[in-house]
């Protein structure tokens, strides 16, 4: 029986879009450039922060960080970058008794506003409120312990067979991935996902009826 559905952030919740546009934009390069280096980046299984190495060589992305910060050219979200079916689904699923829970690999400020939004959900935590990033184990335990149900009673749902898919099932969470987004939809039939994967899903609204049946 599944007691709890954790949910990934990014493009599993929310649009990639702003945040790679607004780097683009901090550093004056086309943001179909950054948009497609951050795929060539993560397709080879490097960090998507390696995009912006690549096109500032000697970059130190964490003051960049706080320099667009300082500069009121931070990061945000509002209710346009969260997909169409986030809501509905994180409802019904609270709905029929599930406890939900949003954690991903984010920074503090992404948590604080992503409480801002006011989903329905139960718990929101980060990777950096946490300490711990995907794929570490530890960071699984972590959004368990938030979703207080054992590891077989609890769903993991991402787009990454490396960071989401295969790490929680290696973790001993039941798992569904979302075909969504570009790494969602370069790696739908790759075997991580065929072998991991208890659930293949097109939108979070499928969940629902699939984890209550």
């Amino acid at each position: 029986m599944i007691r709890a559905v954790i949910f990934d952030v990014g493009e599993t919740l929310t649009r990639d879009d702003r945040y790679w546009a607004s780097w683009a934009d901090w550093l004056d390069v086309p943001r179909h450039t950054v948009s497609a280096l951050v795929g060539a980046v993560v397709a080879q299984g490097r960090d998507n922060a390696d995009a912006l190495r690549l096109l500032r060589p000697g970059i130190d992305v964490a003051a960049e960080y706080a320099a667009r910060e300082a500069a009121g050219r931070g990061e945000h979200l509002d209710e346009s970058d969260l997909y169409p079916d986030v809501r509905p689904a994180l409802a019904e699923l609270r709905s029929c008794g599930l406890r939900v829970v949003i954690a991903g690999n984010q920074t503090a400020r992404a948590g604080q506003l992503l409480r801002a939004l006011d989903l329905p959900a139960d718990v929101i935590g980060t990777s950096g409120e946490w300490g711990v990033a995907k794929p570490d184990p530890a960071f699984f335990r972590r959004a368990v312990e938030a979703g207080q149900a054992a590891p077989e009673e609890t769903v993991y749902v991402g787009d990454h067979p490396a960071n989401d898919v295969g790490p929680a099932s290696a973790t001993g969470l039941r798992t569904a991935h979302l075909r969504r987004g570009p790494w969602g939809h370069l790696w739908a039939d790759s075997p991580d996902v065929l072998e991991n994967a208890d659930w293949r899903i097109a939108a979070l609204t499928d969940l629902p009826t699939l984890l209550t049946q």
